[in-house]
């Protein structure tokens, strides 16, 4: 416990102090030395907010959708975290977890796993054929002399038949790789010259797009993975207003600012990205199917609480939100798959 007087006037502000912070600019009055101590006392109560605010935030975000938001407009914040920092805290925790996760694993095919199923499948009907073989030689009367002739003159014309494709299968087979891996495509040259001709005017962009086109699938997929992992989060911040735009249109008329908008979009994307990080922890079919649900129906049941609309009129603004929100969220990851791209050849 510190025994230092209290001074006269706040060291931050110069204005008259009367107790222990300052009325001006609410500093402490008395100041302690910096430590170690001091350092993590301030961290836990102001970032991890330990007091209280995290925890009373948390609770009526996740449980009692659309009070948080009622809470702050009736005026009520100094006791819960602001809606901007929740919703960074929030999304930087999905995407640092969807990172180092890997999010869903995804295996494109191998040659060596289609080769043993495609065995697997093969070998029961070709044992079939053998056996059936086998039964109609046995089954079959004995050939005479000219039959004997016929059946070796067909063989002969067999092997000379299997001697001719086998080269030029072989030849078909050597080109195919090659074509895939240079062209990706079924008309590559098409493919070239269409976006030759829209990039044309723009020679950087061009050289860039054809670094992309010469990389291997597996890395060309990385660089738009790349450009999704440090592009999406500022994506998905800037379509905020665009989400606060679109309720501004559903709810005409009501009354409510374009500031309340965009903090009833802070609140509920903060929302989906707390239960899209959980969901990427948790591995149980059916926790997973609850957090679902529960994803789904919490943005309706917010909207109504926050909006004191029917259950008619909620339900139609949701899908009409949630159809131009999607293709805005489709819209802004495409851009940031995009920059992935711009970053090739570089």
């Amino acid at each position: 416990m510190s025994t230092a007087a209290t001074p006269e006037n706040c060291a931050n502000c110069e204005a008259p102090l009367g107790g222990h912070y300052c009325a001006n600019c609410g500093q402490e009055a008395i100041l302690h030395h910096a430590s170690t101590r001091e350092f993590l006392h301030e961290f836990i109560g102001h970032y991890v907010a330990l007091e209280g605010k995290l925890w009373g935030s948390l609770v009526r975000l996740l449980f009692r959708p659309g009070l948080l938001t009622n809470e702050y407009i009736r005026g009520r914040r100094v006791r819960f975290v602001q809606p901007l920092r929740l919703y960074l805290s929030f999304s930087v925790l999905f995407f640092a977890l969807l990172k180092f996760t890997g999010g869903a694993d995804v295996h494109v095919g191998g040659n060596d796993e289609d080769d043993t199923q495609v065995a697997q499948v093969v070998a029961p009907v070709r044992k079939m054929a053998e056996t059936a073989a086998e039964q109609q030689t046995r089954m079959a009367p004995p050939l005479d002399a000219e039959g004997a002739r016929s059946k070796l003159a067909a063989e002969a014309a067999i092997a000379d038949m299997v001697k001719e494709v086998g080269p030029s299968k072989n030849k078909a087979q050597s080109e195919t790789p090659k074509v895939i891996q240079d062209d990706h495509g079924d008309k590559p040259n098409d493919r070239d010259e269409f976006f030759d001709d829209k990039l044309s005017d723009w020679p950087t962009l061009r050289h860039q797009w054809h670094a992309f086109s010469e990389l291997p699938g597996d890395q060309q997929w990385k660089a738009v993975q790349n450009g999704l992992y440090h592009y999406a989060p500022y994506a998905i911040f800037c379509l905020m207003p665009v989400f606060a735009m679109i309720l501004k249109v559903l709810y005409l008329g009501s009354g409510r600012r374009f500031g309340e908008h965009v903090l009833f979009a802070l609140h509920t994307n903060a929302f989906a990205f707390f239960i899209f990080s959980v969901m990427l922890l948790v591995h149980i079919s059916l926790a997973r199917f609850v957090l679902w649900c529960w994803l789904i129906g919490y943005l309706p049941w917010a909207m109504r609480r926050v909006y004191h609309s029917g259950r008619a009129g909620t339900f139609a603004r949701w899908m009409v939100l949630m159809l131009f929100y999607l293709m805005a969220l489709l819209f802004a990851l495409m851009i940031a798959g995009g920059m992935g791209i711009m970053t090739v050849g570089h």
